[in-house]
C-alpha cells in the first residue's frame, strides 16, 4: 500500500496540486491548523525576555508532528541537479537528517546520554517522515533515505511554478518518538528513577538505537550491469572502461571511509571510555594526538569528497563525465591534512610500540579489536598505515582514467593536474616525514636528492643544486642539533632527577644539573623555534628554497643572549663532570651507560654539553658556502654578510667569558689537587666564585742542610689573589697533585724584601758539605765539595727574590728564579696581587676603625723614660688598658676609658669631651651594670663600685649621689673579673690567686641597697669620707675555687666557662660540677692535647647550635657539645699570636700586637687583617649587661645576626711618630683609641656558577667576599 501511494498518487494528481486557485483555496481553509502562524512575530516577542526560549517553550521533540514543521521551516533548500535536470527548493537526504538532528540532539544528550555526533535517531525520525509521504524523491527512488547526497528530496508544496508562499498540508505525520519520551510517573526524577525497567531515565536499560541495517552494502557488480542495455550500446569501449574505474574508484572510497570509521569506533573511543583505563587518564589525550594524529581530519576530507562524487554521480548518471576537477580540489584539502598524518606516522608507530612493549593491557586492548568484525582480522598498524597506503593510490587510478578518457574530453586536463597536485602531496608529505622523523630510522637518513624528483633536480644548474643541498644540510644539522639538546634532557637530567636512591646527593642535585647543563632548555627553546621555521620553509618552497638567511638571523638575534651565558659555563661544567667522575663511581657508571644509548651515538656527556659551541662556528662555514653559491642579484648576498657580522661578534663577546671560566676552573683544580701535610690543612677560601690565579711558575729553594739527594728544591708557586703557596709537585697514576711545601702566606701580610740581590751560582750536589751557592764573581767551587759527574757541570746563575712573612711562623724566606727576566716579573705579579688584594679589601672590610680617641692619651716615646708615667705627675697617661661604652639613664651615649693613669669618660665620637672622672693608678679593667647603675674598676688588683651618677649626673639631684665607691675585694690580689647573666640573674665573678689555686668568688647586686645609698641624705660623716666601707651593694652569691690557675671567664646561658692551663673548664653553679674540654682520653688525640696543654686557651664561642670553636692563642679547634673534635680538619692555625679574642657574631678577632686577624666562626676562614703597632684590645664585647648574646640559627650565623652596633674596642700606637737624627727625643706617642664597626661589602660577587650555592650575596653566612658555607677539609660535595 505504501509503494502503490508513493507511486500512482502524485502521479495521479499532479494537475490538482499544479493548480494555482486549488492551492489559494486549501491555504485559506486549512490555515487554523498550521502550528508555526506568526512564528517569526513569536520570536520577536519572546526574545525580549531572556529567560524564555521562544517556540522551544511549546516544542516537544518526542511528537513527530512538531519535527515535521521544524523540518519544514528550517532545513536548507536549493537547486539540486539530478539525472542532469535541475531541482529548485530541493535537498538531499543528508540535509534531512542535519536538520531533524539539530533539533533533537540536545534531548538526547540531556536524557539519554548519547554523543551529539550520533545521527542514527535522527535518520530513524527521516525515515518515519518519509514513510508518511511528508515528502519524496524527485525521480521516485524506492530506497530508504540515506544520510548522504546521493538522493534529492522535495516537499509536496514546493512543486516548481509554485507561488513562494507556504502551503499547509490537510494532515501533518503523527507518530511518537519513544527515543525521546519522558517518563509518565509523576515521582520520576533524574536523581530516583522509578520502578520501571524501560524507563527513560535509566540510560543502562534503554536499548538507545538499533544499529540500522546496512544501507551500505557495496554494490559489487560492475558498473556495465547497472546501466540499461540501450543505452550501453551506445557507449564506446573506452568509456566502458572509463566509467568501471571510476566505479571502482567510488567503490575504494567507500572502504576507505569504513576503514577510518573503524579507527574511531574500534579504538579512539573505546580507549577514552575504558574502565579500568588502559593509558592511565592523565597521558591518554597525549597518547591518542600521538598515535591517532589528525586522522579525523582526513576522515572529514574523503567524506567531502565522496559526497562530491556522490553529487557527480546523481547529477550526470549514468555517465560520469567530468572526475578529474573534484579530485583537483580535493588535493587542496588534502595538502592542510594529508601531509601532517603522513609525516607523523614513524612517530605514531614508534609510541605504539613502545606502549605495546610495556603496557600489557593495551596490547590485550589491541588484540581484541582485531578479532572484532569490523577489523577484518587487521590490527591496529594496518589502519594507521592505511592513509599513506590509500594516497598513494589516487595517482594510479587517476592515471588510468586519464587513460581511458577520449581526446579533447576536458577531463583529460583536469585529470592531468590533480596526477600532478596529488604526486607534489606525497612529495610534500615524504618531506614530512623526513622532518618529524628528526635524524631517526632509514626516512631521517635520506638527502636532498632523495626528496627531489630527477626531472626536477635536472632543471636546476650545478650552483644552484649544491646551493640546495647546502640549505638542506642546514636543516639536517639543526634537527640533529635540537635532538641532541633534547636528548640532554632525557638521558641525563631527566634520569638523574628521577633515581631513587639517586646518585648525586639530593642536597646538591639540583645544584649540579644547573652548573652542568645550565640553560641548555633556554637554547632548545630557541632552536625548537628555529627549526620549526625553517620547516615551514621547506614545505612551502620545496624542493626549492629561495632563502633561509631571514629565518637564521632572526634566531642569531634572538638566542644571542643565552649562548652569552651558556659558553661561558661550558669550562665550569666540563669541570663538573670530570670531578663528580673521579670522585663518585655510581655517577661514573651512569655516564659509561648513558654513553652507550642508540642516540648518544658513542658520545659521553661532555660532548653533548659541548655541542652548542662548534654549532655556532658550523652556521658560519655553511653560510660562506651558501654565499659563495649564490648568484649576483639574490638578496642573500647583502643578508648573509650581515648574519656573519653577528655570529663572529657572538664569539668575540663570549671570549672573556671562558677565559674567565677557564681560570675559575683552574684555581678549583688547584685546590682540589692540594696536598696539606697532616694536621695543616688550611682553608684559603679557592672554591670562591672571586677567586682568581694571578701568577704560576717555578722556583728555587736552597736546602737548609747539605743531606739532600737533589741539592736544590724546586718548587711550584701559586700566586692566588689572596694566598702565595709553594708546592712541590708529584705526579702518580696520571694524576698531578701539589704538595704544599711550606704554610701559604697571607698577601695581606706579605712584604716584598728584596728582589735586586746579585745572581748566585747554584751547583748540585750528592752532598754538600758547604754552600754551593756563590756570587756571579766568585771563582772555583768550595773545598771538598763532591760533585757527580752529571751535575758538576749543571751551575747556572739563580736570582735571590727575598720575601717576608709578617706572620707567627713567618720572617725572611728567599727563593731563586732562573733568570733576571723571571724575577722581575715575579716582582711585578706579587705587586700586584698585593696592590689589587689591598683594593678588594679595603672595599670589603668586615669592620671599619672608627676613633674614639686620637690624642688624649699618651705615652713616651721607647727612646725616652718609659716608666715616668707611673711615678711622676705629668701629661703622660700611661697604656690604656680598658674601655667599656654604656648609655645613661637620660640617654647619652658614652664611654668610659681606663689606662695607668685613671678612667676617662666622655661622648663615644667626641673625643675632646673626654675628661679623667676617677684617679686611680694601674686601671686594668672597668665593666657597666647599667641595670642597676654600677660601675665597676679594677685598679692596682682591688675591684671597685662606683654609681655611675656620681661619676656622670644626669639630673641636679644626681649631685648628691655619693660619690665614696665601694670596694668589693677584700685585698690587693684581684687579677680579673667578670660580668654577666645566668639563670636570670646578674652576677660579677672575680679571681684571687692563693699559691697554686683560683679562687672565685660570685656577686649579685642588691637592688634595694643600691638605691637606698643612691638616695641616702648626705652626713658630715659620709662627706668626710668616714661612712664604711663594707660593701652593701652587692652580698656574696657563691664562692668556689679551682686547683689550677685561671686566665679569664666566660659566661654562657646557664653555666660558666673558666679559661685555665687545663683548658676549657665548663661549670655548674649551682652543684659546681665541672667537666674539661677539650677531650683527652682518646689515644688518638694525642698529639692534640699535647699542643692544647702547651698554648694558652683565650676564647670560647659558639659556632653553631652544636658546636663551638676553642681559641687558643696560636690555633682554634671546632669541638661538639661533649668537648670531641667535630672537624677532620684538625687546628686552625692563626697568623699571628693571639694576646686577646674578642667576639663580635659572626667574627672572631685576634689581636696580635702587630695587627688583628678577623676570621669567621663558622668556616674559620680569614676574613680581614688591620694592622697597626701596639695593638692591644681594651673591650672584647663584654662588660656590659643591655647586650643580648647572639646566638646562630640551626643554619649558622646569618648577614642578618650580625649587629651593627660596636662591640670591639682597641687601641694601637699612632703611626706618625717622627724619627730620624732631627727628631726631639722622648716625644710622646698618642695612643689610637678606637672601635671596631661592621661594615656592608661594597663588592657584590656576580653570578657566575662556583661550588658554592647560587645564592645572593647577603644570604652567606660568611666573610666577604662571598663564599661557599662548608667544612674546608672536604670537597665541595660535603
Amino acid at each position: 500500500m505504501y509503494r502503490a501511494q508513493s507511486l500512482q498518487g502524485p502521479a495521479a494528481s499532479s494537475s490538482t496540486w499544479r493548480d494555482p486557485d486549488l492551492l489559494r483555496t486549501v491555504q485559506d481553509l486549512k490555515r487554523p491548523l498550521e502550528l508555526h502562524e506568526n512564528y517569526a512575530d513569536e520570536d520577536d516577542f519572546y526574545e525580549e525576555d531572556p529567560s524564555e526560549d521562544g517556540d522551544d517553550r511549546f516544542f516537544n521533540p518526542a511528537l513527530l508532528s512538531h519535527i515535521a514543521v521544524r523540518l519544514r521551516d528550517k532545513v536548507p533548500r536549493g537547486t539540486h541537479v539530478k539525472g542532469s535536470i535541475p531541482y529548485p527548493r530541493a535537498f538531499t537526504g543528508k540535509d534531512i537528517v542535519s536538520t531533524i538532528q539539530s533539533q533533537i540532539q540536545r534531548e538526547l544528550l540531556v536524557t539519554h546520554g548519547i554523543s551529539t555526533n550520533d545521527r542514527r535517531a535522527a535518520l530513524q525520525v527521516a525515515r518515519s517522515l518519509q514513510s508518511q509521504l511528508f515528502f519524496y524523491e524527485v525521480e521516485w527512488v524506492d530506497r530508504p533515505l540515506q544520510d548522504g547526497v546521493e538522493d534529492v528530496y522535495m516537499f509536496w508544496d514546493d512543486q516548481e511554478g509554485a507561488s513562494d508562499a507556504r502551503i499547509e498540508r490537510e494532515e501533518l505525520p503523527t507518530a511518537v518518538i519513544t527515543l525521546l519520551t519522558r517518563c509518565y510517573a509523576s515521582s520520576c526524577d533524574d536523581d530516583n528513577p522509578c520502578y520501571s525497567y524501560t524507563c527513560p531515565r535509566r540510560r543502562s536499560a534503554l536499548q538507545l538505537v538499533a544499529p540500522t541495517e546496512n544501507e551500505d552494502e557495496e554494490e559489487k557488480d560492475e558498473w556495465t550491469r547497472t546501466v540499461p542495455p540501450e543505452i550501453l550500446a551506445t557507449i564506446p569501449d573506452s568509456e566502458v572502461n572509463r566509467q568501471t574505474i571510476i566505479h571502482k574508484l567510488i567503490h575504494k572510497e567507500k572502504q576507505y571511509l569504513r576503514d577510518l570509521d573503524t579507527i574511531e569506533s574500534l579504538y579512539i573511543r573505546p580507549l577514552r571510555a575504558a574502565n579500568p583505563p588502559v593509558i592511565r587518564p592523565s597521558e591518554i589525550d597525549e597518547f591518542i594526538d600521538e598515535v591517532f594524529g589528525n586522522v579525523l581530519d582526513l576522515r572529514e576530507c574523503n567524506r567531502h569528497l565522496l559526497e562530491t562524487i556522490y553529487v557527480r554521480q546523481r547529477e550526470q548518471a549514468p555517465v560520469i563525465q567530468c572526475i578529474g576537477d573534484i579530485f583537483l580540489d580535493a588535493a587542496t584539502q588534502f595538502r592542510l591534512a594529508y601531509p601532517i598524518y603522513v609525516g607523523h606516522l614513524p612517530v605514531a608507530e614508534k609510541r605504539m610500540k613502545d606502549e605495546l612493549e610495556k603496557n600489557a593491557e593495551f596490547k590485550r586492548f589491541v588484540e581484541q579489536a582485531s578479532r572484532h568484525p569490523d577489523a577484518h582480522k587487521l590490527d591496529l598498524k594496518h589502519f594507521l598505515s592505511r592513509p599513506s597506503e590509500h594516497l598513494q593510490k589516487y595517482p594510479v587510478l587517476l592515471e588510468a582514467i586519464c587513460n581511458e578518457t577520449t581526446d579533447g574530453n576536458p577531463d583529460v586536463e583536469f585529470l592531468k593536474e590533480a596526477i600532478a597536485a596529488i604526486k607534489k602531496l606525497q612529495t610534500v608529505a615524504q618531506l614530512w616525514t623526513w622532518q618529524n622523523a628528526m635524524g631517526r630510522g632509514p626516512t631521517g637518513k635520506l638527502e636532498w636528492h632523495n626528496l627531489v624528483p630527477e626531472d626536477v633536480r635536472a632543471s636546476l644548474s650545478k650552483h644552484e643544486v649544491k646551493r640546495q643541498n647546502i640549505i638542506f644540510e642546514v636543516i639536517k644539522g639543526e634537527m640533529d642539533y635540537v635532538r641532541d639538546l633534547e636528548n640532554i634532557e632525557v638521558m641525563y637530567v631527566g634520569p638523574l632527577r628521577e633515581m631513587d636512591p639517586p646518585i648525586i646527593p639530593r642536597d646538591r642535585l639540583e645544584q649540579f644539573i644547573q652548573e652542568v647543563f645550565h640553560n641548555y632548555a633556554e637554547l632548545h627553546a630557541h632552536h625548537r623555534r628555529m627549526l620549526e621555521k625553517l620547516h615551514e620553509i621547506q614545505r612551502d618552497e620545496h624542493p626549492v628554497i629561495r632563502s633561509i638567511t631571514a629565518a637564521i638571523y632572526d634566531a642569531v638575534l634572538n638566542f644571542r643572549e643565552a649562548y652569552m651565558e651558556y659558553i661561558p659555563n661550558y669550562p665550569i661544567a666540563a669541570y663538573r663532570i670530570d670531578d663528580e667522575m673521579a670522585n663518585n663511581p655510581q655517577f661514573k657508571a651512569f655516564v659509561d651507560q648513558c654513553t652507550r644509548h642508540p642516540d648518544a651515538h658513542r658520545l659521553d656527556m661532555k660532548n653533548f654539553i659541548n655541542r652548542p659551541i662548534p654549532r655556532l662556528l658550523r652556521y658560519e662555514l655553511l653560510l660562506k658556502n651558501i654565499l659563495d653559491e649564490t648568484p649576483e642579484g639574490h638578496e642573500d648576498r647583502d643578508y648573509i654578510p650581515q648574519v656573519l657580522d653577528v655570529i663572529k661578534a657572538l664569539g668575540k663577546e663570549t671570549e672573556p667569558g671562558v677565559v674567565s671560566a677557564k681560570q675559575k676552573v683552574e684555581v678549583w683544580r688547584y685546590n682540589s689537587n692540594l696536598v696539606f701535610k697532616k694536621e695543616e690543612q688550611i682553608d684559603m677560601d679557592l672554591l670562591n666564585e672571586n677567586r682568581s690565579l694571578i701568577h704560576t711558575g717555578k722556583l728555587l729553594r736552597q736546602p737548609d742542610t747539605g743531606f739532600e739527594w737533589n741539592g736544590w728544591t724546586e718548587l711550584f708557586v701559586l700566586l692566588f689573589d689572596n694566598y702565595l703557596v709553594m708546592t712541590k709537585v708529584k705526579e702518580k697514576d696520571g694524576v698531578t697533585k701539589y704538595h704544599v711545601y711550606r704554610r701559604p702566606i697571607p698577601l695581606d701580610l706579605l712584604t716584598l724584601a728584596n728582589f735586586t740581590d746579585p745572581p748566585t751560582q747554584r751547583g748540585n750536589s750528592i752532598l754538600r758539605l758547604g754552600r754551593s751557592e756563590r756570587h756571579a764573581g766568585d771563582a772555583g767551587t768550595p773545598t771538598g765539595a763532591a760533585t757527580s759527574p752529571e751535575t758538576a757541570t749543571d751551575s747556572r746563575l739563580v736570582y735571590p727574590c727575598t720575601i717576608h712573612h709578617n706572620g707567627r711562623l713567618g720572617g725572611l724566606y728567599t727563593v731563586f728564579a732562573e733568570s733576571a727576566q723571571v724575577r722581575t716579573e715575579w716582582k711585578q705579579k706579587l705587586e700586584e696581587a698585593i696592590g689589587l688584594r689591598k683594593v678588594v679589601q679595603d672595599s670589603n672590610k668586615v669592620f671599619e676603625i672608627e676613633t674614639l680617641s686620637a690624642d688624649t692619651f699618651l705615652v713616651p716615646s721607647m727612646m725616652g723614660n718609659s716608666n715616668a708615667s707611673w711615678s711622676h705627675e705629668n701629661a703622660f697617661t700611661g697604656k690604656v688598658t680598658c674601655s667599656v661604652p654604656f648609655t645613661t639613664a637620660d640617654g647619652r651615649g658614652l664611654v668610659a676609658i681606663g689606662c695607668a693613669e685613671g678612667v676617662w669618660i666622655g661622648f663615644r665620637h667626641d673625643s675632646r669631651s673626654l675628661r679623667r672622672v676617677l684617679h686611680l693608678k694601674m686601671v686594668t679593667q672597668c665593666a657597666m651594670l647599667e641595670d642597676f647603675g654600677i660601675f665597676l674598676v679594677l685598679a692596682d688588683k682591688s675591684l671597685f663600685a662606683y654609681h655611675i651618677e656620681a661619676l656622670v649626673p644626669s639630673s641636679p639631684q644626681s649631685a648628691h649621689t655619693t660619690q665614696t665607691p665601694q670596694k668589693l675585694s677584700g685585698s690587693k690580689d684581684v687579677h680579673f673579673f667578670s660580668v654577666g647573666n645566668l639563670n636570670g640573674r646578674t652576677l660579677v665573678i672575680y679571681m684571687k690567686k692563693k699559691g697554686l689555686d683560683s679562687v672565685f668568688r660570685v656577686l649579685e647586686p642588691v637592688v634595694g641597697k643600691i638605691n637606698e645609698r643612691s638616695k641616702a641624705p648626705q652626713t658630715f660623716g659620709s662627706r668626710l669620707g668616714l661612712r664604711s666601707q663594707r660593701s652593701e651593694w652587692f652580698r656574696v652569691y657563691r664562692d668556689f675555687f679551682l686547683p689550677s690557675e685561671a686566665f679569664d671567664l666566660i659566661f654562657l646561658k646557664a653555666k660558666i666557662v673558666i679559661l685555665c692551663t687545663k683548658g676549657f673548664e665548663i661549670m655548674d653553679l649551682t652543684d659546681f660540677k665541672s667537666v674539661t674540654i677539650p677531650q683527652r682520653d682518646d689515644p688518638r688525640l694525642e698529639k692534640l692535647a699535647k699542643r692544647c696543654e702547651s698554648c694558652r686557651p683565650m676564647g670560647m664561642f659558639r659556632s653553631s647550635n652544636d658546636e663551638f670553636l676553642l681559641c687558643y692563642d696560636e690555633f682554634g679547634l671546632y669541638v661538639d657539645r661533649h668537648g670531641d673534635p667535630s672537624r677532620s680538619m684538625g687546628t686552625i692555625e692563626w697568623e699571628g699570636t693571639a694576646e686577646h679574642v674578642a667576639w663580635h657574631p659572626p667574627y672572631v678577632l685576634l689581636f696580635d700586637s702587630r695587627f688583628i686577624e678577623i676570621r669567621h666562626v663558622e668556616t674559620g676562614r680569614l676574613a680581614q687583617i688591620i694592622h697597626g703597632n701596639d695593638v692591644r684590645c681594651i673591650w672584647d664585647g663584654r662588660g656590659v649587661t643591655g647586650v643580648p648574646p647572639a646566638t646562630p640559627v640551626p643554619e649558622g650565623y646569618g648577614q642578618e645576626t650580625i649587629s651593627q652596633e660596636p662591640r670591639v674596642h682597641g687601641v694601637m700606637n699612632a703611626t706618625d711618630v717622627p724619627t730620624g737624627p732631627n727628631s726631639r727625643v722622648g716625644r710622646p706617642v698618642a695612643q689610637h683609641v678606637f672601635e671596631l664597626i661592621p661594615t656592608i661589602p661594597l663588592y657584590l660577587p656576580g653570578s657566575l656558577a662556583s661550588p658554592s650555592q647560587s645564592t645572593t650575596y647577603f644570604s652567606q653566612n660568611n666573610s666577604p667576599p662571598h663564599s661557599p658555607r662548608l667544612n674546608p677539609a672536604l670537597s665541595w660535595r660535603s
